[in-house]
């Protein structure tokens, strides 16, 4: 089936931690060369849209405009406006959260902010979990920026977003309003960037949990690429298959 437009996962489609996947890569160069639009839509909150294209180009000689690239920090800060609820913020995560947030107009507030915000931190303590917790109780709306429970990295898996936010989410009772993948918010507003129907856009990613999820829960096409966290003896276990199935994209035709 031909299709206008991608949705594109990152770690573990196009590069794999700091491995470049090289089919990725081709397949980037091949929507490119055929003029076909496409968003990386990511549920990495460290790094900011400019930091991404900046690795992409200088780590894996992979150029793309800085718009193509939609994070679930950028989907967040849009949820929030959204809400029209204040513009009080604590957040747990790195600079490619904070400062997104921070630079759209919210204020730190540590003691009752109107939202508390998790994202992945590597350098994440107990007391920012105690402080998110107080928060949470004291009424603030919890957001988790993605379900993500692990990271492929080229050592192994780690601990993700999605794990700090269960332990907020058992400290507090409370649960989160999930942002990232495979989550209504992110992938509505990623297929509006595109400027296309749903039923012209494919969902690529590794992640059978975020990236295909994001496609059967929103009614979009999925090709499920097994460069990363999905293992292919996984595959006929699914409790519910892909649209496709591939070993690399190099295996996958680009039609218009």
């Amino acid at each position: 089936m031909a299709y206008k437009g991608y949705l594109i996962d990152l770690d573990g489609t196009i590069y794999l931690g700091n491995d470049l996947i090289p089919s990725g890569k081709r397949f980037v160069e091949r929507l490119q060369q055929a003029k076909i639009p496409f968003l990386f839509v990511t549920n990495n909150t460290t790094k900011a849209p400019a930091v991404v294209q900046k690795r992409l180009a200088e780590s894996f000689d992979i150029h793309v405009a800085t718009e193509t690239i939609y994070t679930a920090s950028l989907a967040t800060i849009d949820y929030m406006n959204d809400q029209k609820r204040g513009n009080k913020v604590f957040v747990i995560g790195e600079a490619g959260l904070i400062d997104l947030i921070l630079a759209s107009g919210y204020v730190w507030e540590e003691e009752k902010p109107d939202f508390v915000v998790v994202g992945l931190d590597s350098q994440v303590t107990y007391k920012k979990l105690e402080t998110a917790t107080f928060a949470i109780q004291k009424g603030a709306e919890f957001i988790g920026t993605n379900p993500d429970k692990n990271l492929p990295t080229e050592r192994g898996f780690v601990p993700g977003a999605g794990a700090l936010i269960s332990f907020l989410e058992t400290a507090t009772q409370t649960k989160a309003v999930f942002i990232g993948k495979p989550n209504q918010i992110i992938m509505e507003k990623a297929v509006a960037h595109l400027n296309l129907a749903k039923a012209d856009v494919l969902m690529v990613g590794d992640n059978y949990e975020t990236d295909i999820q994001a496609g059967i829960q929103n009614n979009i096409d999925s090709l499920l690429v097994l460069t990363g966290f999905t293992a292919k003896e996984q595959v006929a276990t699914l409790p519910q298959a892909p649209r496709y199935v591939i070993n690399e994209l190099d295996e996958w035709e680009i039609r218009k």
